[in-house]
């Protein structure tokens, strides 16, 4: 007998939804009472008389059933049987074998679909119709139902390439998890929520349901404090929009968004806004609010702290960052600013000249094919706003630096004259020329400490009492390698580095703040042997003079009594005379987190631990909320221009809500889902269009990100390879 014929009661099989047994052919129907059949094994033909539980010990080899394994099912079979079994024990709730109707071969929009033909599924363009052989015949397909399943997998596939959904949304947890859940589950006669439903009930059910979640985050704000973080934006309809975040150590939550049309936006209106999302999150718990620099900024930040004066306004150290880079990379020349612009002009030319390497490449698409016949890896064009442009569009070039004379000297560059030659002969003179490429790896070298500490800065990571130390450190490293470079000794004058040195520091001056050096003061590390003696000069944040002034101001006003005042300076005194702790406790001032440190021997500072523990995880930038404009957006493109500002407020709600706890689950490191949402937010080009593969839109380590996809050739394919 054939080992794959199907029971003789086919019908009744497929009311019962058991699936193994296909594999024998009963011989009588079961007693009104009981279970109990007479059955004849498909492979090896013997007949057994038991339930379904004789069935499956025969077929899987089962001991201890009182049947005798079947010798004649093979490890292959017992294998997809197991499978079979497995899913069917999975899918407890499904009693019976639901009757399975067959999907329509063509969708009824299409212009060769027939009602008539709407019950079969035999000619699909995607899977045709085996010649001679039915699809679907065996038992083990049918049990699999691979017809469907193919179907199903080919109706995704449409959709994604009707919408211009990119491949990456295929990771996206959300979307296996609706998945699953409706494969898992008998929903038959169900339709899908439609346009109206789905932008206004079910958003605002959804953004019920996230709050709820977001609680026990705002839980952890009573002993860990929060930062609130601003940014404002101009949308496709040339519309205001000012969002506000809260960021603590669990993560940035988004707030509100606030649309500023028709408002002066003065010192006074900026700083009602805040004075209300403070009152919306609870004063008490508020630490700082971290915005840019600007004087009306400024301003408004001055109005809070008189409201609330244990709330510090904060600039964006990203900001000043990039502030600083440009005015290094890009001077501006005035009466006032002559010598940094002569000091510094050669930097702007030569950004110069890489940008009109990249557009000439780029702007004609059989340039740019030779170029990417050559290299794997894009040439950037990073919009201006962002920030450290000119040094990642510098670090990109430099990368492929090769690629481009391999290019240049090829004999389809030689070849190509369909353009203009005489700048096809500029670019490759440029390429050619080593001098020039030393100019461009000594504006990388030199601005590679600014750049670095950009990187660390622009995150949501709790580094405030890193910051003070961040700039003296960069400041040094910059010194160093243009000295090394000008081949001077440290005590010798260079008009270059004194007019670096003197850009950084004014900024420095701008972005330092009260709070930043009572931070500094209470990391237990920099009052130990090691980290003072680690660079000439060091001492400890009790004995700076700037940093005590700083830090008593700031004490001030989080102690306005007196009383508390001298309890909370007291313990400052002995936490750094080093006078309470043992020889243990001094050794992991230096091994452990201050966190870490302070939660297991700050008990006996009760005052200062709780302070501590709350300075200690809070951020430094406003990133969060400038990577949310992306997000804001993605929602809120040319293609989706009108939707109102409440409902583009609450979609991102939504939207950054649900990618913040997405990241906080084991599986967003492992697994299908592993960095799901790490395109970032800019879907507009889902087939690598230029847009997507030319700009640089979210956090600096993109650019290094595709080139360790690059160089990891066994996890991509060459199409795959773009910058997001």
């Amino acid at each position: 007998m054939n080992p794959e014929k199907e029971s003789e009661n086919e019908k009744s099989s497929s009311e019962n939804a058991a699936p193994l047994w296909k594999y024998v052919t009963r011989l009588e129907k079961a007693s009104v009472g009981g279970g109990n059949v007479s059955f004849r094994c498909n492979y090896c033909e013997k007949i057994f008389k038991g339930s379904y539980s004789r069935v499956k010990a025969h077929l899987l080899k089962l001991p201890k059933f009182g049947i005798q394994a079947c010798a004649k099912v093979g490890d292959e079979y017992q294998n997809e049987m197991q499978k079979l079994e497995d899913a069917f024990e999975e899918s407890s709730r499904r009693l019976k074998k639901p009757k399975l109707v067959s999907l329509p071969t063509d969708s009824p929009t299409s212009p060769n679909w027939d009602s008539r033909e709407s019950s079969t599924a035999t000619s699909h363009p995607f899977f045709p119709k085996k010649k001679g052989v039915g699809i679907g015949n065996s038992p083990l397909e049918r049990a699999f139902n691979n017809q469907c399943r193919e179907q199903l997998d080919c109706l995704i596939a449409r959709t994604f390439y009707s919408a211009g959904l990119p491949f990456h949304f295929a990771k996206n947890p959300y979307w296996i998890e609706m998945i699953k859940f409706a494969a898992n589950n008998n929903l038959a006669g169900y339709v899908p929520p439609g346009y109206n439903k789905l932008r206004t009930t079910l958003l605002q059910k959804e953004k019920a349901h996230i709050e709820k979640l977001l609680r026990a985050i705002k839980d952890t704000w009573k002993e860990k404090g929060l930062s609130i973080v601003s940014d404002g934006w101009t949308d496709v309809q040339k519309r205001p929009l000012i969002n506000f975040m809260a960021t603590s150590q669990k993560g940035p939550i988004f707030i509100k968004s606030i649309d500023g049309t028709k408002e002066y936006k003065d010192k006074h209106f900026i700083a009602d806004l805040f004075l209300k999302v403070v009152g919306e999150v609870g004063p008490q718990h508020v630490v700082q609010i971290i915005i840019d620099n600007a004087s009306v900024m400024k301003a408004a930040g001055s109005i809070v702290e008189a409201e609330y004066p244990h709330i510090f306004w904060s600039p964006c150290v990203v900001h000043t960052l990039n502030l600083a880079l440009k005015n290094i990379c890009a001077p501006k020349y005035s009466l006032q600013n002559e010598n940094a612009y002569n000091e510094c002009n050669w930097i702007a030319q030569v950004s110069d000249e890489a940008t009109f390497i990249r557009i000439f490449i780029t702007n004609h698409s059989m340039r740019l094919a030779i170029f990417n016949s050559y290299s794997p890896l894009k040439l950037l064009a990073v919009a201006k706003t962002r920030f450290a442009s000119i040094i990642i569009m510098l670090k990109r070039l430099f990368q492929v630096k090769q690629n481009l004379r391999n290019m240049v000297v090829s004999e389809e560059w030689m070849s190509y004259r369909e353009d203009d030659v005489g700048k096809a002969q500029t670019v490759r003179d440029y390429i050619l020329n080593d001098l020039w490429w030393d100019k461009v790896e000594y504006i990388l070298r030199f601005t590679e400490p600014i750049y670095e500490m950009l990187r660390v800065a622009d995150t949501d990571a709790p580094i405030l009492h890193k910051v003070y130390e961040m700039w003296d450190s960069m400041i040094e490293n910059v010194k160093k390698e243009i000295y090394q470079h000008e081949g001077k000794e440290d005590y010798e004058e260079s008009p270059f580095y004194d007019v670096v040195h003197n850009i950084l520091i004014e900024r420095w001056t701008k972005n330092c703040t009260p709070l930043h050096c009572l931070a500094h003061s209470l990391n237990p590390k920099y009052y130990t042997i090691k980290w003072i003696e680690e660079v000439r000069g060091r001492v400890a944040p009790h004995k700076d003079a700037e940093i005590s002034v700083e830090r008593n101001k700031c004490l001030k006003r989080i102690f306005p009594d007196p009383d508390d005042r001298q309890k909370v300076n007291v313990e400052f005194g002995l936490f750094n005379s080093l006078q309470v702790y043992d020889e243990d406790n001094m050794e992991n001032r230096w091994n452990y987190n201050p966190m870490l440190w302070w939660s297991t021997y700050g008990s006996t500072l009760p005052i200062l631990q709780t302070l501590a523990l709350k300075l200690l995880q809070q951020p430094c930038s406003s990133s969060c909320a400038e990577r949310n404009w992306s997000t804001y957006g993605f929602i809120h493109s040319m293609r989706r221009n009108r939707i109102t500002p409440k409902r583009a407020e609450d979609l991102v709600f939504v939207h950054s809500n649900l990618r913040l706890l997405s990241r906080r689950r084991p599986e967003y490191n492992s697994g299908e889902s592993k960095k799901w949402d790490i395109g970032g937010d800019n879907w507009d080009e889902p087939f690598g269009g230029p847009g997507l593969l030319e700009v640089a839109y979210l956090t600096l380590d993109e650019p290094e990100m595709e080139t360790s996809i690059v160089e990891n050739n066994d996890y991509v394919d060459d199409d795959d390879v773009v910058v997001l």
